[in-house]
């Protein structure tokens, strides 16, 4: 059996099966079980699914079901690319602990209270030494703000002696105030009041640093100025919720300071932050340090030690069981201690080493990272502590014309509107390309109040689930280095696409601050009455045309979802980008689909006039053969009769409809001559004067010229001198005496002859004109 599940399923979940499999046996002391079957009668109900019928599945059909449902229809060889990144062997450890745990539950009370006791204090213990928090308890939950919320009930039981009795009408004589950073993660407000009861007036949100120290940390003269006016208006100060890495730039506040503040009000200091982590670690900077004097703190060691499934702690120090008891940080349910189980298991693998290692390793990835990103020109970082921040922050900062201006006359520079979000929309993409160019990096996207949009960097977060390594965070560096001068340019020549569009017949630029391109161009044509349907089949076209040219430019039709209607969306670009060449060809090419659908409409008008007068000649026609042939030889008996002893002979006549000149025509001289003319040459099609294009070069390529004279990305320049240089030779220098074998440079007198327009006729020359008079002349 477990042959056939190392074949049909995934390596993961098989391994996972066989350790259940040998812890139970292990656990069961090898007592062997009698197994009873009956013989039942079988019956099956039409009301019950597929899979419940009968006698029930087999454990390989049930995993197999599970990976189904994991990796969809995928063939064999795609699973692997869709299984678990990096669940090592602490990973299978975390998982058998919930197996192990639901196994466990159905020991006998004494026994089952016992274990738990043991695996509660032993993970506690464990926990409170690594991350220097003496004597404190933990809270194991699920959800990562469940702990702050038990904390929260614990906070208003110490101040509140009769809530436990009272309820909330304790509360309405003196409002309890949580205050909060502004730099916490967004809903966590709601969260708490939702789920106490309480009014949002109850929270309080601290704004942080303005003019000095960091931008991301809380105001602390500020709160104590908010505290004291909340006492003075008769409300209760009870808890203040700081950060140790704020979600978005993982900037830590000065929780020193803080814990002062608290202590002087009479308020509990709690803090949460990734940057928590480094409390394992033998050197911690001070500003972290000072978490360890707080009245609680929540860890997430799932994310930071690549632990699936495992929960988040929540420590904290407090005296009274009854009050913990009350608020729910406790319970005196057994199973629900089994919560530490899996942490218990994933905790004794690792070790000590393992787990500060795990730490190391993350703020190393960031040091390396912040390193290059100091010389990397136009990428501007919001890092708190250099040497010790395991999160960075930066984003794609253009050197903008009025900046360098404002910086001279002695103003601080700031952003327009525009400008700004056009800076964002670029770190957008920029954020986009980078987590899939180098997705082990695990960079996202964080939207900051100040910043803006920035790429951020948190291998405490990603690294230990993805494995990131150094040689990642090279490659990321290596891709900003590639993106960075893509954006530049195409920021710099926006402008210039611009005018170059508002300055073109027949274009109209499309303003759209939140396309990450070179900008938005729609062609409206010369006619101001054409109908919106006119205009989109138009476009569409125009967009089909400017995809099929060789180019290194990407042309779309724009968002799915928020985009202009009918335009030409042109992304990213480079320096060598010919701009009016672009814009040039674009006119050019809508044009030229606008002409021929213009001569299309106008070829089907011609057709149905045509028609008509057609209808109208052929019913004079038959007016003009029986008068010519008369009335007897219209009766089908008799007319026969009489065209037999008196044939009646008719001119042939027809008529033929030339669609270029759009008129009915004789052809008689289809009888006399064989060469037919047309009596008028067809509009010539409209074309965009496109220069040259040589093998292997790409359109829109402007020629960067070098100091020596030659272009550096295009061969467009030497390759005409090349040709001006180098006189084409006759065709009596390289022998070739036959006209039909020079090349096409070089044709014979007759070929031109026939090449060239005309009235349609085909002129001959030479001894072919004497010979064509010769026929005539017989004729």
């Amino acid at each position: 059996m477990e042959s056939s599940l190392e074949k049909m399923v995934d390596p993961t979940l098989a391994e996972m099966g066989k350790n259940l499999n040998e812890a139970m046996k292990m656990l069961e002391d090898n007592q062997s079980r009698k197994m009873e079957e009956e013989n039942e009668k079988k019956y099956t109900r039409k009301d019950i699914p597929g899979p419940l019928q009968g006698s029930g599945q087999d454990m390989v059909s049930i995993l197999q079901l599970i990976q189904n449902l994991m990796h969809g229809d995928e063939e064999e060889e795609s699973l692997q690319s869709y299984r678990l990144q990096n669940v090592g062997e602490q990973g299978h450890m975390a998982l058998l602990g919930h197996s192990l745990a639901a196994y466990i539950s159905v020991l006998d009370r004494e026994r089952l209270r016992k274990l738990t006791t043991r695996i509660l204090s032993d993970t506690t213990l464990w926990l409170c030494r690594l991350f220097r928090f003496e004597n404190g308890s933990a809270y194991y939950h699920e959800d990562d703000r469940e702990g702050l919320l038990k904390v929260c009930r614990l906070v208003i039981h110490l101040h509140y002696e009769d809530y436990t009795t009272e309820g909330f009408n304790v509360l309405y004589n003196k409002q309890p105030v949580i205050y909060i950073s502004s730099a916490a993660r967004a809903g966590l407000s709601q969260f708490i009041c939702n789920q106490l009861g309480l009014p949002l007036s109850c929270m309080c949100r601290v704004p942080c640093n303005t003019m000095f120290g960091s931008q991301h940390q809380m105001d602390v003269a500020l709160l104590d100025r908010l505290i004291k006016e909340d006492v003075e208006s008769g409300k209760l100060p009870i808890l203040l919720v700081a950060n140790a890495g704020t979600p978005g730039a993982g900037h830590t506040d000065k929780l020193g300071r803080l814990k002062e503040l608290c202590e002087q009000h009479n308020m509990w200091l709690h803090v949460e932050g990734v940057n928590l982590a480094t409390l394992a670690l033998g050197y911690v900077s001070s500003s972290v340090l000072a978490a360890t004097k707080c009245d609680s703190m929540s860890l997430t060691l799932g994310s930071w030690l690549g632990l699936p499934a495992v929960p988040a702690v929540t420590l904290y120090r407090q005296e009274d069981p009854s009050l913990s008891l009350a608020a729910g940080l406790t319970s005196s349910h057994s199973v629900e201690k089994l919560r530490a189980l899996p942490l218990w298991l994933s905790l004794q693998y690792l070790g000590h080493d393992g787990i500060v290692e795990r730490i190391k390793h993350a703020s190393q990835l960031s040091h390396r990272l912040l390193e290059n990103l100091k010389n990397q020109d136009f990428i501007k970082t919001s890092v708190e502590d250099e040497l010790s921040s395991p999160v960075v922050v930066f984003k794609f900062s253009p050197e903008l014309p009025h900046v360098d201006q404002m910086l001279h006359a002695g103003q601080a520079p700031s952003l327009t509107g525009n400008e700004r979000y056009i800076c964002d929309t670029f770190n957008q993409w920029l954020v986009e390309q980078l987590a899939q160019l180098v997705p082990a990096s695990g960079v996202d996207m964080v939207e900051l109040e100040d910043e803006g949009t920035c790429v951020r960097f948190s291998p405490l977060l990603t690294s230990a689930v993805l494995g990131t390594e150094v040689q990642d965070v090279d490659q990321l560096v290596d891709c900003l280095k590639m993106k960075v001068p893509v954006l530049t340019c195409t920021l710099q020549l926006r402008d210039e696409f611009e005018q170059e569009v508002k300055r073109t017949v027949g274009l109209s630029y499309i303003e759209d601050l939140s396309w990450p391109g070179l900008g938005v161009v729609r062609y409206e044509g010369q006619n101001e009455d054409r109908q919106e349907k006119e205009v989109e089949k138009i476009n569409s076209g125009l967009l089909k045309k400017l995809n099929e040219l060789e180019s290194d430019l990407l042309f779309s039709s724009g968002p799915e979802f928020g985009g202009e209607k009918n335009c030409i969306y042109i992304g990213m670009v480079t320096e060598d980008l010919d701009v009016s060449e672009l814009v040039e060809t674009i006119a050019a090419t809508g044009r030229e689909i606008e002409e021929n659908s213009r001569l299309l409409e106008n070829m089907t008008e011609i057709v149905r006039k045509g028609i008509q007068e057609a209808q109208v000649q052929l019913q004079k026609a038959n007016e003009e053969r029986l008068l010519e042939e008369g009335l007897l030889r219209q009766i089908p008996v008799v007319g026969s009769v009489l065209n037999w002893f008196s044939p009646f002979h008719a001119s042939p006549k027809g008529r033929t409809f030339n669609l270029t000149a759009g008129s009915l025509e004789s052809t008689e001289p289809t009888y006399v001559s064989k060469v037919q003319g047309t009596g008028t040459t067809p509009p010539p099609t409209p074309t965009s004067s496109r220069s040259k294009q040589f093998p292997g070069q790409k359109l829109f390529k402007r020629s960067l010229r070098s100091p020596d004279g030659f272009s550096e990305t295009s061969s467009v320049t030497h390759t005409d001198d090349l040709e001006k240089a180098e006189p084409r030779p006759s065709a009596s220098a390289t022998g070739q005496e036959n006209p039909e074998q020079m090349d096409e440079n070089a044709l014979p007198t007759q070929k031109m002859a026939e090449d060239s327009p005309g009235d349609g006729k085909v002129q001959p020359l030479g001894d072919e004109c004497t010979k064509s008079e010769e026929q005539e002349s017989l004729r």
